[in-house]
């Protein structure tokens, strides 16, 4: 589902992911793209939940330095196990060594989303748990060489192939894709940003 092209844009979503635009647009919320350019290294001893919050919240900053003219909408997703921060693998025998690290055991997915807007910076943290089956290295090596891997935390997309790895999800389906649309909507509704905004309100009848 994708925002009318007519529709009026409510933010500037500060990421180009397709994923991230899709799970906006299921709420209804129309809005323009906008790219932040960040450096995203891991600060020595730096616990992941704090980094996916500065990530989050540079990512809106850097974009609403450009333009204040919409509240911007930031994310940033990582998958923790081990206590290692898991990101994007750069390469092939980085991605398979985090799907093996991940094979047959639990591990936590963060995303941090952040509004910038006139009353400053909100935030929000969703924590999910996610455990996968015991992994082949053969199918780790197709699933890498299939193409998804290479831009998703954790070296694999729930939305995609690597759902056939997942055995048992607790927390926020769409946090682990990289929005969670619960913790956006709070976010949202709080600056005033409506969801649903082609649902006329009715009154309850209590």
């Amino acid at each position: 589902m994708q925002p009318r092209a007519h529709a009026t844009p409510l933010v500037c979503l500060a990421s180009v992911s397709q994923r991230r635009r899709e799970l906006l647009a299921q709420i209804g919320v129309a809005h323009v793209v906008a790219a932040a350019d960040i450096d995203e290294a891991v600060l020595p001893q730096e616990r992941a939940p704090d980094y996916v919050m500065r990530m989050a919240r540079a990512k809106a900053l850097a974009v609403r330095a450009r333009s204040a003219a919409l509240p911007v909408l930031a994310a940033d997703t990582t998958v923790v196990i081990d206590e290692l921060i898991c990101g994007k693998p750069q390469d092939e025998a980085a991605a398979l060594a985090m799907l093996e690290r991940l094979s047959g055991r639990t591990h936590q997915v963060l995303t941090a989303v952040v509004l910038a807007g006139d009353g400053g910076l909100a935030s929000r943290l969703s924590a999910s748990e996610v455990r996968f089956r015991a992994l082949s290295r053969a199918e780790c090596v197709a699933y890498w060489r299939s193409g998804e891997p290479r831009d998703k935390a954790g070296g694999y997309a729930v939305q995609g192939r690597g759902a056939v790895f997942i055995e048992h999800l607790s927390g926020s389906y769409s946090g682990v894709m990289g929005l969670p649309l619960f913790e956006t909507a709070e976010l949202l509704a709080a600056a005033g940003v409506p969801v649903w905004p082609d649902i006329p309100s009715v009154e309850a009848p209590f």
